[in-house]
């Protein structure tokens, strides 16, 4: 589920329903191609495919073919198990069916939908071989909240028809990006980035959050200037920032070389504002302080990428952890999307990576069944933030969220450490 290239921000719209229902002729009629592979007998499709095209008034989208909701046997249960994990990554799901049946299948399929708060898009498919009774689309309606629209990939007009429905079923703000830092810095204004190369840095380029950010910058006509930490106090003296934002691991080290009147946060930080439920991760870091000896944390590592010696994940946080709270804690570390084995309520704390290379819907639904079950949830750059004492330092470039949902309590020290 975590195969990505260069798609992770565009909207993504699956097709779900049985076996040659025609999701696959569907999505090959949208775009133009034989992406996917289009037989008569059942079950063709077999893992989530992925095809990119551009949907006028939306731009570049990423359609997701699925394997049939009704395939048999232990291996069919397998792919509809991919099938049902793949509505976690979609904005909108075309629920397709066809021959005037809706059942079970279709219904259990709208109930996750509307329990994931994932958009529904009724569609009859294959209406040249058997028209759609009117009191079907009727139910059909009514169960989804939502119009039914006919087609027939057999008939050209009818790509324009779906794709009006597509553009008028997906939510904006699957599409509609706001601004990382647009309402912190203005035009013109100086932000120094902290970049360190270390054994953990990609050879030869930034990692992608630091590269969003910039990119951002650039886009809201602020000046970017990136320097490593050991240029830190020479670049402060040549500039005059408006914003530092550093990688999380030199949080420390960094602000106590950043004047306090400068603000200081993190790109890790950056990216639990933007995409990450920042109210529960604000509310959940200071979690950390209650752990106790035998408590497990769980880190997600959401993204990809090759594994060093001092990776953040997997090495630095739970070290940090350990040394913070001078506790013996057991840490889990998750990676990709692979689903969590242990019954979430079995964690003290979830420590959620920035997810620069998932989407936001896929985000919260990595995070919503620990939210519900009432575990406390942080971020890297949080976490990081607050057990080097400079938690509201760091959230204070976003004063007016930190100010409604950080639970301030009068007891809370950001230098104060629990050893005992």
């Amino acid at each position: 589920m975590n195969n990505r290239t260069g798609n992770e921000h565009k909207p993504r719209i699956g097709f779900f329903g049985r076996r040659n229902s025609g999701k696959s002729s569907l999505i090959n009629f949208l775009t133009g191609q034989q992406v996917a592979i289009v037989s008569a007998t059942p079950g063709t499709t077999t893992d989530p495919v992925r095809k990119s095209m551009e949907l006028s008034g939306v731009g570049a989208v990423v359609m997701v073919d699925t394997a049939g909701l009704d395939d048999e046997g232990s291996l069919g249960a397998m792919r509809v198990e991919r099938s049902r994990r793949a509505l976690e990554e979609v904005d909108l799901a075309v629920v397709v069916f066809c021959d005037n049946r809706w059942g079970r299948e279709e219904e259990a399929l709208v109930e996750a939908c509307r329990r994931l708060e994932v958009a529904v898009l009724p569609l009859y498919s294959k209406r040249d071989e058997a028209s759609p009774e009117p009191l079907l689309l009727q139910r059909v309606a009514r169960s989804c909240g939502a119009e039914p629209v006919d087609v027939s990939t057999r008939e050209p007009r009818c790509r324009a028809t779906l794709e009006e429905a597509l553009r008028r079923a997906l939510p904006p703000t699957a599409y509609r990006r706001r601004s990382l830092l647009g309402d912190v810095v203005e035009r013109g204004d100086v932000v120094l980035l902290v970049t360190p190369i270390d054994a953990s840095a990609p050879e030869g380029r930034l990692i992608l959050p630091q590269v969003q950010v910039l990119r951002d910058l650039l886009d809201r006509g602020a000046v970017g200037v990136v320097c490593q930490p050991s240029e830190l106090e020479p670049t402060l003296q040549r500039v005059r920032p408006k914003l530092v934002v550093t990688d999380s691991q030199v949080f420390g080290p960094v602000s106590k070389v950043v004047p306090p009147a400068v603000a200081l946060t993190s790109f890790s930080v950056v990216l639990a504002r933007s995409k990450g439920p920042f109210e529960a991760y604000l509310a959940g870091t200071p979690a950390i302080d209650r752990l106790r000896d035998g408590d497990r944390v769980l880190i997600l590592e959401t993204c990809t990428h090759n594994v060093t010696c001092e990776d953040i994940g997997r090495v630095k946080l739970p070290r940090l952890l350990r040394q913070h709270t001078g506790r013996q804690l057991a840490c889990d570390i998750v990676g990709g999307l692979s689903p969590v084995e242990r019954p979430w309520t079995d964690y003290a704390l979830v420590v959620q990576c920035g997810g620069c290379l998932v989407t936001e819907r896929q985000l919260a639904s990595r995070l919503r069944p620990a939210l519900d079950a009432g575990v406390p949830v942080s971020n890297y750059g949080l976490a990081m933030a607050y057990m080097a004492g400079i938690f509201e330092r760091s959230i204070a470039p976003f004063a007016r969220e930190a100010a409604h949902n950080f639970p301030r309590q009068s007891s809370f020290s950001p230098t104060s450490t629990h050893q005992q």
